[in-house]
């Protein structure tokens, strides 16, 4: 199956907990989440590739590397994945942005598009795919299978939580994908909620109940 890679660094973990905590405020929990989706962004772009390039230093010429952030592309699940997607752009603000609006079903919980906006030659890019919940994976194994319609040349999924069930569910349908999370929580209850989890993620960051 595909790759799990849990971000253990104690600056995430520390951020998290915060986050889940039922009193943290609207304004609170929006600003952690930026912090800590600033923190996994150097993980999950531990492996970009780089290109070297001539430089003049006040003292001399020399080379560096650079990546080339016009190459990556963030994809927001809306509407919650704008809370990772501004902190990702704050470390990579050279990214390009795509969008991918999804709602679930409240009865079936399945997932039902209403809008996708992708830059242009995705097949020569890199995409991160970004969504603060992998639950039930619906919504996750649906953006991701309409993204390999425009065969990028690769693609990432980053999330701040998800649950056994949903990792499963996600590595069925797309085990060439690895999943960046800080946390596995315990399990989904009977509504698609993540336990302990940390409630509505777009209602938590947008005040919205």
């Amino acid at each position: 199956m595909g790759s799990l890679h849990l971000i253990e660094h104690p600056l995430v973990q520390h951020k998290l907990t915060l986050m889940r905590k039922k009193e943290a405020s609207t304004n609170s929990f929006r600003r952690l989440l930026n912090e800590l989706a600033m923190l996994m962004a150097y993980e999950v772009t531990r492996d970009m590739p780089m290109q070297d390039v001539d430089i003049e230093t006040p003292l001399e010429k020399t080379r560096g590397k650079v990546i080339d952030g016009k190459k990556l592309v963030f994809v927001s699940i809306l509407r919650a994945g704008t809370g990772i997607l501004d902190g990702m752009l704050s470390v990579v603000p050279g990214a390009r942005v795509g969008h991918i609006g999804l709602y679930r079903d409240p009865k079936t919980l399945t997932a039902v598009e209403y809008y996708f906006k992708m830059p242009h030659d995705m097949q020569d890019r890199d995409v991160v795919v970004v969504d603060p919940m992998l639950a039930t994976g619906n919504s996750a194994i649906a953006a991701v299978e309409r993204l390999k319609e425009l065969h990028p040349k690769s693609i990432k999924f980053v999330c701040l939580l998800t649950c056994p069930e949903g990792v499963a569910a996600f590595q069925s349908a797309h085990p060439d994908v690895p999943i960046y999370t800080a946390a596995v929580d315990r399990q989904l209850n009977d509504h698609g909620y993540i336990l302990p989890g940390l409630g509505d993620a777009g209602d938590r960051i947008f005040g919205t109940k």
